[in-house]
């Protein structure tokens, strides 16, 4: 290793301050000249070390020192909120598997080495339902240009084979408004350029994407949106993210499901007592809420859309006809 100047002192004395020490792990002077040496091949006196300390305190970093050594008392994220990001990364399915890990790697670069030895711990990523196409965070860059532009964008939409790889479906030009995440999955809101209706499109399955001179359709000339969108009840009132249009729809429910009912519907929903039961009012997409009281079926009856009620009875007509 070659020998570094020593003006370059007060920085190695803060990596080393990053990365080694912490309340629990101080380090004396002479720790930290020998880590100069080791890690740098940075040879100084004991002295300069307790100036360019002082020179660090003096520039504003949270250097504590005591009888024990010196210690870093305070990071831009304290572990807890560390190991909290990366259960998010973890636990997202739109980040493949390659780039979770490149995360990780990063956020864990914000604590010192004992930090590396709890999240050793952790299940690794290639265990987790994770998706396969890593064009992702470059599409979130072209469609925030998109946006920011005011422009058109194209891509290939694609859908999953039996092969679970993914297979191009159809070739889609859009307006771009907004990224949503919902159900732990990224969803692009846009207008279809081809039947000028508002969509959402999953962002995981979107690829070969780029961006066109045409300028976007803005969003309030869309019929019914005038006004533009309140995403947050956009995206309570679709809990599948179908695309079909909200209707009122009028259900009971158990009380031991009120928590799933806040969950998928937060204030979108309007929940008054019946009885032993619970009356709740929602504004949602009839295909998803089919889904969803299937989902719930030993907790939930529907009430209305009559139209709604009668296809969920005739989903159990043919479900109970499959297991005679």
């Amino acid at each position: 290793m070659s020998i570094e100047p020593k003006k370059l002192a007060p920085l190695r004395i803060l990596q080393i301050l990053e990365e080694y020490t912490d309340y629990d792990h101080p380090l004396t002077q002479e720790e930290i000249v020998n880590y100069l040496d080791k890690d740098y091949g940075l040879m100084v006196e004991r002295k300069l070390v307790g100036r360019n300390l002082s020179i660090l305190k003096e520039a504003g970093y949270d250097i504590e020192s005591d009888r024990r050594g010196s210690y870093l008392a305070e990071r831009p994220f304290e572990d807890s909120e560390l190991r909290l990001l990366i259960d998010g990364v973890l636990s997202s399915r739109y980040i493949t598997a390659r780039h979770s890990k490149d995360l990780i790697q990063k956020l864990c670069g914000l604590s010192n080495k004992y930090f590396l030895s709890h999240v050793k711990h952790i299940c690794s990523v290639n265990d987790w339902s994770k998706t396969d196409n890593s064009a992702l965070f470059y599409s979130i860059e072209v469609i925030d240009t998109a946006i920011e532009e005011g422009k058109q964008i194209a891509f290939h939409y694609n859908k999953y084979g039996a092969d679970k790889k993914l297979h191009k479906t159809s070739e889609q030009r859009v307006s771009p408004y907004q990224l949503i995440l919902h159900n732990q999955r990224y969803y692009l809101v846009s207008c279809n350029e081809k039947h000028k209706n508002l969509g959402h499109y999953r962002l995981d399955r979107i690829t070969e994407i780029r961006l066109l001179d045409e300028p976007a359709t803005p969003l309030k000339s869309l019929p019914g949106h005038e006004f533009g969108i309140d995403y947050h009840d956009y995206a309570t009132s679709l809990p599948y993210m179908y695309a079909d249009k909200p209707e009122v729809v009028d259900f009971l429910a158990d009380e031991t499901v009120v928590d799933q009912i806040v969950d998928w519907f937060g204030d979108n929903a309007r929940i008054a007592r019946q009885g032993d039961k619970l009356h709740v009012t929602v504004k949602a997409s009839p295909l998803a809420m089919e889904y969803w009281a299937m989902q719930y079926l030993n907790h939930v009856e529907v009430l209305s859309p009559a139209s709604l009620r009668t296809r969920i009875r005739e989903n159990l007509q043919r479900g109970l006809g499959k297991y005679k």
